[in-house]
């Protein structure tokens, strides 16, 4: 079977992606309740999220959709993303192999031992089924926001969402119409970000470079950009990642997904 391909002009595409913004202001009900998506949209965004590319045929993910409000509202005091309880969708990404572990279990064959590659391949699949769902969301008009604060209260959102072991939450995601005009964001320079043949380290001055450009990034309300000192409040010593990591490494292990030394 011969399947048509609709193309795009490059211009078309790049506009397409200059559109993008992360949202997290939604329009609503009166009373602040999400505004649902038709049945027909949210069919297609569905279909598309189950169209991702998945390695050896695995498809080592799985969305949780969360549509009942005291979950919304528990997941968003867990994840500190008020956002969650007002978009017109809000989902859980999840790495899982707890399915491929059940097939094989109900075809009566035996699933090896390999938490370091569920990890790889399971974030990776993820990433790309959460990545086409927000691509078609887009298509359609509709807006979202990735939520890596999901590892603020990884530990309850295992319990809240009866996670097995095999299944670990990466991110939650939100979709829906905007109410809000976000800015446009900058990113790095190309050459520090797509590499020809060998990895570029940078020079200094190229990275002064790529600070300057994404210094707007980090600019609130009337205080001026300073994209390094934010990056130090996630990233550097007693950042927020730091105080996340106990938390991912007891999840990784509850669910069966550590591939470390005990």
């Amino acid at each position: 079977m011969t399947v048509a391909t609709k193309t795009y002009t490059p211009a078309e595409v790049t506009a397409f992606y200059d559109a993008h913004r992360t949202v997290r202001q939604y329009r609503t009900h009166a009373d602040g309740s999400p505004l649902p998506l038709p049945a027909d949209h949210l069919e297609a965004i569905l279909h598309a999220t189950q169209r991702a590319p998945t390695d050896a045929t695995a498809q080592l993910y799985s969305l949780i959709r969360i549509t009942r409000p005291e979950g919304r509202a528990r997941l968003a005091e867990l994840t500190t993303n008020a956002h969650i309880a007002t978009a017109s969708e809000a989902f859980v990404v999840c790495a899982d192999v707890r399915r491929v572990e059940r097939v094989l279990q109900v075809s009566g064959r035996q699933a090896g031992q390999w938490p370091a590659i569920a990890i790889h391949f399971g974030i990776g699949d993820a990433v790309m089924a959460g990545t086409n769902l927000l691509t078609a969301a887009e298509m359609l008009g509709y807006q979202g926001c990735w939520i890596g604060g999901v590892l603020n209260g990884l530990d309850d959102i295992i319990t809240e969402l009866s996670l097995p072991q095999g299944v670990l939450p990466f991110a939650a995601l939100t979709i829906g119409t905007p109410a809000e005009n976000a800015p446009y964001r900058p990113r790095v320079p190309r050459p520090l970000v797509i590499h020809t043949d060998t990895y570029h380290d940078g020079s200094d001055d190229e990275i002064r470079e790529a600070v300057q450009v994404m210094n707007p990034i980090a600019a609130r309300g009337d205080q001026p950009g300073d994209w390094a000192r934010l990056l130090t409040m996630y990233f550097g010593q007693g950042g927020g990642m730091e105080a996340r990591e106990p938390g991912l490494v007891a999840a990784l292990k509850r669910q069966g997904l550590w591939a470390g030394a005990e």
